[in-house]
């Protein structure tokens, strides 16, 4: 499992994470990314987990969303999308163009997200969450931006989806 980090962290960010999974005998590491737009720190990605069917990649937003557009373009085994910037706050115009890549995933997602993101509009977020084509959508009630205070049931639910890939 590799996870990159939201736009305004680092790969260290993300310790909390990859030591929960560890914890959880999922294998983890996180992936520094640069800054910049998205398709810009894909090649970062790219080179830190190469296409594997056997690898699981996401990350926490904009960390997520470079790697929903990897898994787009190349063969996973699963994506996991935390808190996944659907749009800018009070931009819900601006999903299509950061949803657009989603048909194109093959692999299953899971995605975990507030329902009260100003990045992701709930009712906008389970309406587009429909484009994948294997996904599951967990909501947590009243959470704003960020996994943090559901972060163990999170990695609850990520070591499952990793675990279930890898019995299939």
């Amino acid at each position: 499992m590799h996870l990159a980090h939201g736009a305004s962290g680092s790969a260290n960010s993300m310790r909390p994470h990859v030591e929960g999974l560890r914890r959880r005998g999922i294998a983890a590491q996180a992936v520094q990314l640069p800054r910049g737009p998205a398709e810009r720190a894909m090649p970062a990605y790219l080179a830190a987990v190469p296409p594997d069917p056997a690898a699981v990649i996401g990350g926490h937003s904009f960390g997520g969303r470079v790697a929903s557009l990897l898994a787009a373009e190349h063969r996973y085994a699963g994506l996991v999308l935390l808190s996944y910037p659907l749009h800018p706050p009070g931009r819900p115009e601006r999903a299509a163009e950061r949803t657009d890549h989603w048909p194109m995933i093959a692999c299953p997602v899971l995605l975990l997200s507030g329902d009260r993101d100003p990045f992701a509009r709930a009712e906008l977020l389970r309406d587009l969450v429909r484009q994948l084509p294997r996904a599951e959508l967990v909501l947590y009630p009243g959470l704003r931006h960020g996994i943090g205070p559901h972060l163990e049931d999170a990695l609850d639910r990520i070591a499952a989806f990793v675990r279930d890939l890898a019995d299939c």
